[in-house]
């Protein structure tokens, strides 16, 4: 841990943009912990924000104290902290045995500018304004220089919320040979392209991914725009998630927005080829609002739209519960504010390593509410 020791002590100076730590070891605890330069009172001190579930916490610390806390939960409870400073970038991998691998690369001259240090200096994203990406160009969310469509600024969020738990669960997905990865219900394939770009252009990782839907004039678009970059581990098809096959194996599987039960058909097919890695936004949820039956609950349940937001979530609940017992550890996060979207929650499911999985007590639920899902039923198979 010296070389670790001596990176923090490195980056932590005015000329510090941000580090971020990701790739949680536990269960329980912070998913992310993120340090940036603050000035408060003109003296020098780093902002640490930790992730919870869905809350973040913040509290101020000085260079020393940040390198403390930020040294101990690399040794305990991450696998990956990301530096940049205005000088230099740098990756710190952390294996199961505790080795510390370090890479290390100067900044380019862009990033040789003056930090502004208050407290409301403009959030920092993984892909930033002013730099474009030439399928966020083609897609509407960037003009040509790089600035950000007004009408589109939500879905650009979105996108770099999304990125932000690509690289938390980067540090899982194996590095010694190509990753598997399927994106079921891509639509118009915003996020399926960014993840392709992040993973494969930005991290330099060797992957090969398939974005599915059933709508065959978007496809078609889709695969013109992968064509056209050059994007030759990036492929689309026309399909329906339920009949889809041909995989013996498949490292990450995500499902963002699938419809209905064909969110489930998706986190059968992760759980029966053994996926490391399950990320799934659901959407329109119909199944249980149909079959909900409670007399204690009756009161709540005559009002149309309490009905249906409570069985929406217990949709959801019910599939993190059924992935913790497929061998799963699962958490449900907030995807993006709720002011942009109601169906804002994300599923994400990292497999269990060797542990007998969980009896969560889903049945009991389930009979409680007189529901059946198709997610239970598939999985009985």
């Amino acid at each position: 841990m010296e070389e670790l020791y001596k990176l923090l002590q490195e980056s932590l100076n005015e000329r510090l943009y941000q580090i971020t730590a990701g790739g949680p070891r536990k269960k329980d605890g912070a998913v992310r912990l993120k340090l940036r330069p603050v000035m408060i009172k003109d003296e020098l001190c780093f902002q640490m924000e930790s992730y919870r579930g869905n809350q973040v916490f913040h509290h101020n610390v000085s260079a020393a104290e940040a390198m403390e806390e930020m040294g101990k939960a690399m040794e305990d409870s991450f696998r990956q902290l990301d530096v940049e400073t205005m000088d230099f970038q740098a990756v710190a991998l952390v294996s199961k045995k505790g080795k510390i691998t370090i890479k290390k690369k100067k900044s380019g001259g862009e990033k040789a500018k003056e930090l502004s240090l208050s407290h409301n200096r403009a959030k920092k994203y993984i892909l930033e304004e002013g730099k474009p990406v030439p399928f966020l160009v083609d897609l509407g969310v960037q003009t040509q220089d790089g600035r950000i469509v007004k009408s589109r600024y939500d879905k650009f969020r979105q996108i770099n919320r999304f990125l932000e738990f690509i690289a938390d669960i980067m540090p899982i997905l194996p590095k010694d040979r190509c990753v598997r990865i399927i994106d079921f219900g891509c639509g118009k394939s915003y996020l399926t392209f960014v993840m392709y770009y992040y993973l494969h252009e930005l991290c330099g990782l060797d992957i090969r991914v398939t974005g599915l839907d059933l709508k065959k004039e978007v496809i078609r678009h889709c695969q013109e725009l992968a064509d056209k970059y050059g994007y030759e581990g990036l492929e689309f098809l026309q399909g329906d998630i339920a009949d889809y096959s041909g995989e013996e194996k498949v490292d990450m599987v995500v499902t963002l927005h699938a419809c209905d039960t064909a969110t489930d058909y998706a986190l059968y097919k992760a759980v029966c080829w053994n996926a490391e890695v399950i990320l799934s936004v659901p959407c329109c949820q119909h199944e249980m609002n149909r079959q909900i039956a409670c007399d204690i609950l009756k009161p709540a349940l005559k009002y149309g739209l309490v009905k249906e937001r409570m069985s929406a979530l217990l949709t959801d609940a019910l599939r993190g519960n059924l992935l913790e017992e497929a061998g799963y550890d699962t958490h449900l996060l907030e995807f993006i504010d709720m002011e942009h979207t109601p169906k804002n929650i994300l599923i994400r499911a990292v497999k269990r390593k060797g542990t007998k999985p969980a009896d969560t007590g889903i049945q009991e639920m389930t009979d409680f509410l007189h529901v059946h899902t198709c997610l239970q039923e598939l999985l009985k198979q």
